[in-house]
């Protein structure tokens, strides 16, 4: 190990292979990262102004459209800065801080779709007794407690991963530090390090959608019994856009983070971030502004504001 030279650079290989579609990817990339901002924003402000909206369910979409947001603004500016840029040197410690606030702000993602579930299972389970028991003070504690569960994880794996000894080969196989392109740099990284991070990785993924599915399972028995089909139909429809939102975000997740790796993986790996780095930030908004006539009414009087005060 002492004749490795210490590694205080990166370069973040990225879309290099395809130097003819850089241009294309920049302008696709750019215009769906502005559109992830304006519709991210608009939920959020629609949210904020419309006092119909001040509801338990609605302050965890405005926290998952915050933290999507964040979580774009960490990975996608770098990237169209890479497009165009005949450097991609990456320094140590920003590589470590994109990683740190990439994963705990994924990780966050994770447990407000939990939280949401459960949300969903009061509401459902006891109409009557819902504003006692989900309050705002318990809304801001789920939500404390998201953020300081997924930051410790991130900070957990971060020092692992930047713990380890990397060799001379400095070239990351992907547009942002992500975990495993990074560990096959590391000189010695062991399978003990490769449990850990799988662990922490499995209790965020699998912990976070277990809770999820426990809700649904509990949700679902009791919806059965109601013994009005509208009162079947109104119960999953609320639940109907917070079901989708998940299944993207865990689908590309788990296909990325739970499979087994493989140097020639690297590539799929790649192609999979970018949507759920691009596409699942820009689903989001769309799948609730869709499938929700009160956030389609919110967004109106909003764009309309808008448009009055131009």
């Amino acid at each position: 190990m002492d004749n490795h030279t210490a590694v205080t650079t990166f370069l973040l290989w990225g879309f290099s292979s395809f130097p003819e579609l850089q241009g294309l990817l920049f302008v696709i990339i750019f215009f769906s990262h502005v559109t992830i901002l304006a519709a991210n924003v608009s939920i959020m402000v629609a949210i904020k102004l419309s006092h119909n909206l001040h509801t338990p369910m609605y302050f965890f979409l405005c926290c998952l459209s915050f933290s999507e947001t964040c979580a774009a603004m960490v990975i996608i500016p770098r990237m169209l800065v890479d497009l165009l840029s005949d450097s991609k040197t990456i320094f140590l410690p920003e590589c470590a801080t994109q990683m740190f606030f990439f994963f705990g702000l994924a990780a966050n993602n994770c447990f407000i779709m939990a939280a949401m579930s459960y949300d969903r299972y009061t509401a459902i389970h006891n109409p009557l007794n819902y504003h006692m028991l989900i309050t705002h003070s318990i809304c801001c504690q789920l939500m404390m407690a998201s953020f300081v569960v997924g930051f410790l994880v991130s900070l957990c794996i971060v020092i692992t991963v930047f713990n380890l000894s990397f060799c001379d080969s400095k070239i990351i196989q992907h547009f942002f530090c992500d975990i495993s392109p990074v560990v096959c740099l590391a000189c010695d990284y062991t399978f003990i390090h490769e449990m850990f991070i799988f662990v922490l990785s499995v209790f965020v993924l699998v912990g976070s959608f277990i809770l999820i599915m426990v809700s649904y399972v509990f949700i679902v028995s009791i919806v059965v019994k109601m013994p009005s089909a509208k009162g079947r139909y109104k119960a999953f429809s609320t639940c109907s856009s917070h079901l989708t939102v998940v299944s993207i975000h865990y689908g590309f997740a788990s296909f990325v983070y739970l499979k087994p790796k493989n140097s020639g993986s690297f590539g799929e790996d790649m192609l999979m971030a970018v949507t759920y780095t691009v596409l699942t930030p820009l689903l989001n908004p769309i799948i609730y502004s869709l499938k929700n006539k009160e956030m389609q009414l919110a967004l109106r009087k909003v764009i309309g504001n808008a448009n009055k005060f131009i």
